[in-house]
């Protein structure tokens, strides 16, 4: 009888997702799952004491963790305490070489300890390390100091370290060479098919009539509304160019200090074509949102491969992205790219409102062979089936 491997997964919120690019992945990975050799185990994470401690979904075991209302610090601890219930679990059932799979780089001063326990149950410990959350300018310094910190002490510890991007894999080769990591390279993934929604869905019409915006003459920027997203630069380069098409935000901005100091050094409430107009949940909503767009920007710098661009040039013909080396890689010869300096957003949104529809469509087809060759999740899934039934 073919052994079962058992896969733990801890660091995301959990499935089913509601948002968010672990919550995703780990929606997707168990979703499509193909071979009978793996068990999953997802950590999801509660606010309260549940009802229920487990559930099944996409045929994964679902164990609720009491994530602790303890400030900044929860999500640390709810990492650290889901790994705690892993080990239990281990115990209790005698699961033979189980894999642990720690998404992001939270638990590094827990990290030494809990290796040594899975180790010596004759399990293993695997870690997707994220970006460079220590770059990311919402947090404090002494935040950031820890998140740099926290990740050396995964780095050194963990069995197997799966980057989602060449350049985070090359980053932790040269950043660490000490400890000699064992890495791999598995990218995120995205789907290319089209939203179920028509485009004279009630729900999609509705949604442009509330927000003022027509089909097609619109720029998108879906994504969290944080500093290094370049969001500033975007508005600020927008307002500059004399584009007769909307700028639409999907990006939460309520109670955010960011969107205050934004609109107080730029005034772009006085710009009519600049629209934010919060969060959408509803995935085929989205996928058609992104569908219908003119065309998409995209200024992340911080991170690996980025979902909200993978789903972007799966759906959107076309994307105007940052040029930094992880949308670069992504991206690749299927969009336009933009630097931060002043003049060289607006010029490109310019040239790119004067383009032939053919030119587009061109721009469109590369943009959907470049996820359906290297992104798809059907490739994802089979790159982490490999890797997790290797022995």
């Amino acid at each position: 009888m073919e052994r079962i491997q058992h896969v733990f997964i801890v660091g995301s919120k959990g499935i089913p997702a509601a948002y968010g690019g672990y919550e995703s992945f780990v929606d997707r990975l168990t979703l499509f799952q193909k071979s009978d050799a793996i068990k999953y185990h997802v950590a999801c994470a509660v606010d309260s004491v549940p009802e229920e401690k487990t559930f099944e979904y996409n045929g994964a075991r679902c164990f609720n963790v009491l994530r602790k209302n303890i400030g900044p610090a929860k999500a640390i601890f709810y990492d650290v305490d889901a790994i705690r219930e892993c080990i239990a679990y281990i115990k209790a059932n005698k699961i033979k070489a189980p894999i642990v799979y720690i998404l992001a780089c939270r638990i590094g001063p827990f990290m030494r300890g809990m290796v040594k326990k899975i180790h010596k149950l004759g399990g293993r410990v695997y870690i997707n390390p994220d970006g460079h959350e220590w770059k990311r300018a919402k947090w404090a310094k002494p935040v950031r100091r820890y998140w740099k910190a926290s990740e050396k002490m995964m780095v050194k510890h963990a069995d197997l370290i799966i980057c989602d991007s060449i350049n985070i894999e090359r980053y932790i080769r040269e950043e660490y060479p000490s400890y000699d990591p064992n890495t791999t390279f598995i990218a995120y993934g995205a789907e290319t098919s089209k939203s179920t929604l028509s485009d004279d869905d009630e729900k999609l019409l509705k949604w442009y009539e509330e927000k003022g915006v027509r089909p097609h003459e619109y720029y998108l920027v879906v994504g969290r509304f944080v500093p290094e997203n370049n969001y500033e630069t975007m508005v600020k380069e927008y307002m500059r160019s004399d584009s007769k098409k909307d700028f639409v935000l999907v990006t939460n901005v309520e109670k955010n200090k960011f969107y205050e100091a934004l609109l107080e050094s730029t005034h772009f409430d006085q710009d009519k074509r600049i629209k934010f107009v919060g969060t959408v949940y509803d995935t085929e909503l989205l996928k058609k949102i992104r569908e219908n767009a003119y065309g998409y920007f995209h200024g992340h710098e911080v991170g690996g491969t980025n979902p909200s661009l993978l789903e972007a040039l799966g759906s959107t013909k076309l994307n105007l992205l940052l040029n930094v080396g992880f949308n670069r890689e992504v991206g690749e010869e299927a969009a336009l790219y933009w630097d931060k300096e002043q003049g060289s957003l607006s010029s490109l949104i310019h040239k790119a409102d004067s383009l032939e529809a053919g030119e587009i469509e061109a721009l469109g087809l590369k943009a959907k062979s470049r996820i359906e060759t290297a992104y798809s999740w059907d490739h994802i899934v089979d790159r982490y089936e490999e890797v997790f039934l290797k022995q």
